[in-house]
């Protein structure tokens, strides 16, 4: 069986908000997702990373391109480079992309599908909707004190 997980993140990858913050946010997306008793009751969870983590969107993955010249970035060539960062927590994101030479973030490609890397996630389990709104997004930013961004992944 395959899972669909809507996952909310700071947009700084190292920033983690106070537990009090995150509950309140956590509450706050418990509003959000509709349950239907004829499907799975979603779950929402809060995950504070040791270090930064890939938030990925799984089989959602359609291409990656990068943020200077637009040119689509080797998806081998972004793999080798994640196995590279993971030993060491993702500390260093900066990346020369291939396609330019220009320097850039990890952070910062562009992903089709959206995804990203964070210390604090916010996990919503088949959460039987799609994206979150603009506005949604503003109001759990407000709970945690710091800008968001969603990831939808398939699994």
């Amino acid at each position: 069986m395959s899972d669909d997980v809507l996952s909310v993140i700071p947009t700084d990858p190292w920033w983690q908000p106070e537990a009090s913050q995150a509950e309140r946010a956590r509450g706050l997306v418990t509003t959000l997702v509709p349950w239907n008793p004829d499907s799975i009751e979603p779950e929402v969870s809060l995950t504070w990373h040791e270090s930064v983590a890939l938030v990925d969107c799984g089989a959602n993955l359609e291409r990656i391109t990068c943020p200077r010249c637009e040119n689509e970035v080797d998806t081998d060539w972004w793999r080798a480079l994640l196995d590279d960062r993971y030993e060491d927590g993702f500390n260093d994101l900066s990346a020369v992309l291939p396609c330019c030479g220009r320097q850039s973030s990890l952070a910062d490609l562009h992903y089709d599908w959206p995804c990203g890397f964070a210390r604090f996630e916010i996990e919503i389990w088949n959460p039987g909707r799609s994206w979150l709104t603009e506005g949604e997004l503003a109001a759990i930013a407000a709970e945690i004190g710091h800008p968001v961004r969603q990831v939808m992944a398939h699994i």
